[in-house]
């Protein structure tokens, strides 16, 4: 599988290379930006462009905004997106603003190389990878008044297992309930930790939590 990186860290784009490398991809091209990446992508598609999400000159959204360039230039190209830190907005737009095909990891998850090439070849071969994180950093925020303690039993056991990784699906296995009766839960553990604040924030949400890793 044939990759691409952009990243405005040389040491760490040169590290992620050779690690690609030794777990079988081949690595065909490297940009410090976005603007270098799109154009490499555009004179030579690879099956998988790993971005770095802020990158010069704002070090903001570079990451996404390159993303949705090359998704119009040369939609067959997966993508990943990789950010030091979960930043909700960036991967709830990636969720639902791309229709397949991407991926958004902590750059922690590099170290781990079976993980992480496992990562970027679902990402080549159409599936969507959020990292896991994701739903752990949320119910993580704690205000003034915990929102936790609105939940009943039944949704801490969801939401724990969600914190895990687990798909809807693989939650109402574990919990033996009906796929529906998860979705149900799920909705209603996000209104009550007030992360849904309209619909379509409801939506962006429920797609992250459908593209979770089991």
């Amino acid at each position: 599988m044939r990759v691409m990186l952009a990243d405005d860290a040389v040491l760490f784009r040169e590290g992620m290379s050779r690690i690609l490398t030794d777990v079988g991809f081949t690595v065909t091209g490297q940009a410090g930006d976005g603007r270098a990446l799109l154009a490499l992508v555009r004179a030579d598609p690879p099956d998988v462009a790993v971005i770095d999400l802020r990158m010069p000159p704002s070090f903001s959204d570079e990451g996404i905004e390159t993303a949705a360039a090359i998704r119009a230039a040369a939609p067959g190209v997966g993508l990943m997106l990789l950010s030091q830190y979960v930043e909700v907005h960036h991967a709830l737009r990636l969720m639902t603003d791309f229709d397949g095909g991407v991926g958004y990891l902590l750059k922690d998850r590099v170290s781990d190389l079976a993980a992480f090439g496992a990562d970027i070849r679902k990402v080549g071969r159409g599936e969507t990878v959020i990292d896991p994180e994701l739903v752990a950093r949320l119910v993580a925020r704690r205000r003034e008044r915990d929102p936790l303690d609105r939940l009943t039993d039944r949704e801490r056991a969801v939401l724990a297992l969600m914190a895990r990784g687990l798909s809807n699906t693989a939650v109402a296995a574990d919990l033996h309930l009906a796929v529906k009766t998860v979705e149900a839960h799920v909705t209603s553990i996000f209104t009550k930790l007030g992360l849904i604040q309209d619909d379509r924030e409801h939506r962006r949400v429920l797609a992250v939590l459908t593209f979770l890793r089991a």
